[in-house]
C-alpha cells in the first residue's frame, strides 16, 4: 500500500499547497491512502468545516487535528457528521468525534488511522497517550484486522515522539509526529517494521517562524511583550510530509521517504 502523510496545514498558504500539489501527487505516485493533519489550516488556529471540505476534496482520505482541534467552534458539530475528521484519542472523554477509525482504500483494504496528544511541555494535562494507543492497536492488529495502520503523535518533545514510535514498533505501519511545524531528518524503518519520523513538518510558508509572519514572534522574543497578533505567513508554501509503502500481508513498512514539494524546502519525492 502506498501511503502519504502531510504535516500540519498552516493557514491560507498551507491550504494552497494542498490544493496545488495533492491532486497531482495522488495521481503521479498512485497513492492508495492520504492522511493530512489540518489543525492549523484556518488562520493558524483550528480547522473550519469549509477548510476541512477543501482538504478532503483535494484528495485526503482522513484529516487529523490536534490540541487546537476545536478552536473553530463549528468543528464540534461538523466532526460528528464527518467521519473522515479525527480529533486526538486522549483529548477529552466528553469531546465530540473519534480519535481513531478504520477506513477503506480504493482496493477494499482496511486502514486504521489514530491520533494521540503528548503530555511533555504541552499546555494542558492530556491523558496518557501510550495507554490510549495501546487499546486501539490491540483491537486492530495490522496484518489481521487492518492491512495498514497510521499513528499521528501530536506533541512537543521529540523524546516523547520517539518513545511512542518504539512503543508502537511492530504494531503500527507508520508513526509520525506533528505539532512543531519543523521537519526532522530522521525518517527510518524501526526494527519491528514501523516507519517513523519525529515530525513531518508543516504545509506552509517556511519564510516565517513556524508558519507565522516573523515580526510579532521576533518582537516577543526580543522584548518579552506582545505588540500585535500572530498572523500566518502568506508566502509560497512547501508541502511537507512522509511517503510510506507497506506490505499488505504483514502491514509492515517496506519503504519510507520524506516529502518536500514546492516552496523553499522542495526536494524530490518517491521515484
Amino acid at each position: 500500500m502506498k501511503i502519504l502523510f502531510l504535516g500540519d496545514v498552516m493557514g491560507r498558504a498551507g491550504r494552497t499547497a494542498i490544493t496545488d500539489h495533492l491532486p497531482r501527487l495522488r495521481t503521479e505516485w498512485r497513492l492508495d491512502f492520504v492522511v493530512v493533519n489540518g489543525e492549523n489550516a484556518t488562520n493558524g488556529a483550528g480547522l473550519s468545516p469549509d477548510h476541512a471540505k477543501l482538504i478532503l476534496e483535494a484528495g485526503a482520505d482522513a484529516v487529523t487535528l490536534g490540541d487546537h482541534a476545536f478552536d473553530q467552534r463549528d468543528m464540534m458539530a461538523f466532526i460528528e457528521r464527518e467521519p473522515r475528521i479525527l480529533r486526538p484519542l486522549n483529548f477529552s472523554k466528553s469531546a465530540p468525534g473519534a480519535g481513531a477509525r478504520v477506513y477503506t482504500d480504493g482496493r477494499g483494504r482496511k486502514v486504521l488511522v489514530a491520533q494521540a496528544l503528548g503530555q511533555v511541555f504541552m499546555k494542558r494535562p492530556f491523558d496518557d497517550p501510550f495507554s490510549a494507543l495501546d487499546g486501539v492497536l490491540k483491537q486492530y492488529p495490522m496484518g489481521g484486522q487492518v492491512a495498514a495502520s497510521l499513528v499521528d503523535i501530536h506533541c512537543e518533545a521529540t523524546s516523547e515522539k520517539m518513545a511512542v514510535g518504539h512503543y508502537c514498533d511492530g504494531r503500527a505501519s507508520v508513526v509520525v509526529g506533528t505539532h512543531t511545524h519543523v521537519p526532522t531528518a530522521d525518517a527510518m524503518i524501526l526494527p519491528g517494521g514501523t516507519a517513523y519520523q519525529s515530525d513531518a513538518g508543516m504545509c506552509g510558508d517556511y519564510q516565517s517562524v513556524i508558519g507565522m509572519e516573523k515580526d510579532e514572534p521576533l518582537n516577543r522574543f526580543i522584548t518579552g511583550m506582545p505588540r500585535g497578533r500572530f498572523q500566518p505567513a502568506g508566502g509560497e508554501a512547501t508541502l511537507s510530509g512522509l511517503y510510506v509503502e507497506t506490505d499488505d500481508r504483514s502491514g509492515k513498512a517496506t519503504r519510507i521517504e520524506m516529502v518536500r514539494q514546492g516552496g523553499r524546502l522542495s526536494a524530490a519525492g518517491p521515484a
